[in-house]
């Protein structure tokens, strides 16, 4: 069994500026020392033979490969475009910018 003592609780509270009452104090000892025993049997569980994991099923990268195919020139891009300027997209300003 954990030793969270309410002393504990309040100290901790106090740190992180959090008021609490005498029976959130019981409450929440109660349930971080349950917290704190669950870590304890979960690290007591595991030894040093066991491989860390990040998924509990194994991986593989799902995307395609990359490869080029013939796309549009920048000419044929702005062919239909209502105005270009410089190669680009010409857009009306939104902002009250220059």
């Amino acid at each position: 069994m954990s030793e969270i003592t309410p002393d504990l609780v309040r100290h901790l509270a106090s740190l992180a500026r959090i008021l609490v009452t005498d029976q959130e104090v019981e409450q929440l000892a109660g349930e971080l020392g349950i917290i704190v025993d669950s870590v304890a049997t979960v690290t007591q569980a595991v030894s040093g033979d066991v491989a860390a994991t990040s998924h509990p099923i194994p991986m593989s990268n799902v995307y395609r490969e990359d490869v080029i195919l013939p796309s549009f020139t920048q000419l044929q891009a702005l062919s239909s475009a209502p105005d270009s300027a410089e190669g680009r997209f010409k857009v009306n300003a939104i902002l009250d910018e220059d």
